[in-house]
């Protein structure tokens, strides 16, 4: 029956005993002759043989069993058995035998090969890349004596789309239409998406309007296209004037448009559509969800985002454990971090179940309300929920302890974190976060030995710390702005004690700009500088005759939360009385006493010492204000 056997022959086949059992499994309804091995099965179908050929391995294999099986009295190959075989062989790229097979086929089983067939083959060359093969199966086609099809036309524009849309153009104008065939919804809506992948937007409304004029409505999928390629070039507005010519916009629709208007932050266009959305019975995903809670969040309109969650699972929506993870987000960066708790065992009542993530923004949350007991109490719940701990949890919590003044805690978290079985390859992040619970705590002897027996596990970081301090110290200031530049370009980050004497070093110099860099660094990581540090720079602003900088630099450290002392306002305070600028220098001792700091001899001498060149105040006046203050 088949002259196909020069594939591969040496390889092996398929064991007949093994294909006799594949069978036996799939033909529940047949039965073995106990009195002979070499029994027979019934008649196998043809769903039986199509699986048996697709489970094989290899092209040997698959023809193997597609000889085998013709050698059941009574079954006779099909379609469908041919395009199993096909699809196994083009697979293993095996086309020469796919074109002598369909050769074969009219001759063996009398009928031709039909459009899924066709089908099979093209997209099998279109996994090989043979874009030339791929339109070349029209004339394969024609060889039968039949017209292909719009079906066999459409998959091979398909193909061609992924390739390269030119190509796939050149072929609908050439082969299709010179063929007669038209072109339904599908075949324009593989064109749009070709020219939409390839950003060609202005091409895609003209072929909107030549599927207009050909009559052929465009259908929700073409819209959605155009519309996403839109959106995804930040052509929102342009978008949504295109969806207001749609007939039926479905959730597809909504969910481009409303992810594009969060993606931009506008969100009282994102609320209207959501609106316009459920108005026409119709819900978003959970990710299009999650995006506008995530922007109701971010502007502090949580009880807003709880709404919309809760008329989506109102409507039938899913609902995920991120878009939970969201509010709880929102919760505690508004300081509400009971009622985060409190809707996080809501979710478990209803059947969300939190996962790393949700008890990580749960630790974040306390430790940032200085609430580090419960912090440490929802560690262990983790544990008891067998929920398990990853890097984050860790290191947010050793950061929360050392930022809280507790890193003798921060030591214990450490530990086990080093024992988790969770954590893989050392971090510096935690480290650095227990040697800046020292500086804050102002052990710095302790921080040093710290960062001598992390070399073990970061032996160049500590390197470059030591080299640098020791630099600070002793060596050239151009010496320490090169060795820092290359800790960057390297991508280290200098920990505290680093940056401490680094700022020291920059303010001896003048190197104010730096300075200031260095600061807003050690700040936005979360290490806010202690009056021992802040003070050097204040030092280095009165240095260069620039004491209301200094002034500006002080209110701007007490904002931040860092806390000044009196040797930040000392200098202010001298050198506005060296000035005789009493005005300004009474104003910032008054700032100074209204945070509760006393004010020590050197203040007060210098405060005198002005006050004795301006006469014209009125020094009960004065004393009054003082004695007040």
């Amino acid at each position: 029956m088949l002259k196909i056997l020069n594939l591969s022959t040496s390889s092996r086949y398929v064991p007949v005993t093994r294909l006799w059992l594949q069978l036996r499994c799939f033909c529940s309804s047949s039965s073995l002759s106990s009195s002979s091995s070499s029994s027979s099965l019934s008649v196998p179908s043809d769903d039986h043989i199509v699986r048996l050929i697709l489970d094989q391995k290899s092209p040997s294999g698959a023809l193997e069993t597609f000889q085998w099986a013709s050698t059941f009295p009574g079954f006779i190959h099909s379609r469908s058995t041919y395009r199993a075989l096909f699809h196994k062989l083009c697979v293993f790229r095996r086309f020469e035998t796919v074109y002598q097979l369909l050769d074969e086929m009219p001759g063996s089983i009398g009928l031709p090969p039909d459009d899924a067939i066709f089908i099979t083959i093209v997209r099998g060359f279109g996994r090989a890349k043979l874009t030339k093969q791929v339109i070349s199966v029209v004339d394969l086609v024609s060889k039968f004596g039949i017209k292909p099809s719009l079906k066999v036309f459409n998959s091979i524009l398909d193909v061609l789309v992924k390739e390269d849309i030119d190509i796939a153009r050149e072929f609908f104008r050439r082969k299709m239409m010179a063929s007669g065939i038209q072109g339904d919804e599908y075949t324009y809506g593989i064109l749009m998406k070709g020219l939409c992948l390839t950003n060609r937007i202005g091409d895609g409304f003209k072929l909107l309007q030549i599927m207009k004029t050909r009559g052929v409505t465009p259908n929700t999928v073409i819209y959605n296209t155009l519309l996403y390629a839109l959106c995804k070039n930040e052509k929102v507005g342009r978008a949504r004037s295109l969806m207001s010519e749609m007939k039926e916009p479905n959730d597809v629709t909504f969910n481009i448009l409303i992810s594009a208007y969060c993606n931009e932050q506008k969100l009282v266009q994102s609320l209207v559509l959501l609106e316009k959305c459920f108005s026409l019975g119709l819900v978003p995903d959970v990710v299009t969800v999650t995006k506008v809670m995530d922007v109701l969040c971010n502007e502090g309109r949580v009880s807003e985002a709880l709404e919309v969650l809760e008329r989506v699972e109102s409507k039938g929506g899913k609902v995920d454990i991120v878009a939970c993870n969201t509010l709880v987000k929102g919760y505690c960066a508004l300081g509400k971090v009971r009622v985060a708790q409190r809707f996080f065992k809501e979710m478990e009542r209803k059947g969300y179940l939190p996962n790393v993530e949700t008890y990580n923004l749960l630790i974040a949350g306390f430790c940032d309300v200085g609430m580090l007991d419960s912090a440490l109490d929802t560690l262990n719940d983790m544990k008891t929920d067998a929920v398990r701990w990853d890097f984050a949890t860790f290191n947010t919590l050793i950061k929360g302890l050392s930022v809280g003044g507790r890193v003798d805690d921060s030591l214990k978290i450490l530990e086990l974190m080093e024992d988790s079985e969770n954590v893989h390859g050392a971090r510096i992040d935690p480290y650095n976060s227990v040697i800046y619970g020292f500086y804050k705590e102002n052990r710095w002897e302790e921080a040093l030995e710290f960062l001598l027996k992390m070399e073990k596990l970061f032996p160049r970081a500590v390197d470059r710390s030591f080299k640098l301090i020791n630099l600070c110290e002793q060596g050239g200031v151009d010496d320490v702005k090169t060795a820092y530049e290359q800790m960057i370009e390297e991508g280290g980050v200098p920990n505290v004690i680093v940056s401490h004497c680094l700022i020291h070093r920059y303010c001896q110099e003048g190197y104010m700009e730096e300075t200031l860099e260095l600061i807003n660094d050690m700040v936005t990581r979360g290490c806010l500088p202690r009056s021992a540090t802040f003070n050097a720079v204040v030092i280095g602003f009165c240095k260069q005759d620039r004491v209301m900088s200094g002034i500006k630099f002080v209110e701007d450290m007490a904002e931040r939360g860092c806390v000044p002392d009196g040797e930040s306002y000392n200098p202010l305070l001298e050198e506005l009385c060296v000035k005789g600028d009493f005005q300004n220098a009474w104003l910032t001792f008054s700032r100074m006493v209204k945070k509760g700091i006393v004010p020590d001899f050197s203040m007060w001498s210098s405060l005198m010492f002005s006050l004795n060149q301006k006469t014209a105040i009125h020094l009960n006046t004065l004393l009054q204000d003082i004695i007040e203050s």
